[in-house]
């Protein structure tokens, strides 16, 4: 048995690495929030090195919209329903 590759299907697959998307989402907004840390901040005396807030705040408030447009993408696509599932699964618990 070790000789046969290990098969997965195709959809379930994709829907594992979907999932694992939605896991990650969070870690990658937290990193891309603390890219403005990184950045130089304005001096009054060299006003040219720095990044204006209003820059900064534009960045933030894009990751945000950026994080919740991927996030309601990837909900979209993992809500489809497994087909080993009943057709209407809420009807059936109780």
């Amino acid at each position: 048995m070790a000789d046969r590759p290990v098969f997965l299907e195709r959809r379930s697959y994709r829907l594992r690495r979907m999932m694992d998307a939605v896991r990650f989402l969070p870690f990658l907004g937290l990193a891309l929030w603390m890219v403005p840390l990184l950045w130089p901040l304005p001096a009054a005396e060299v006003a040219k090195n720095g990044i204006p807030m209003s820059t900064a705040l534009r960045y933030l408030f894009c990751v945000w919209l950026m994080l919740v447009i991927s996030g309601w993408l990837l909900w979209r696509k993992t809500r489809v329903q497994h087909p080993s599932e009943p057709a209407n699964a809420q009807d059936t618990v109780e």
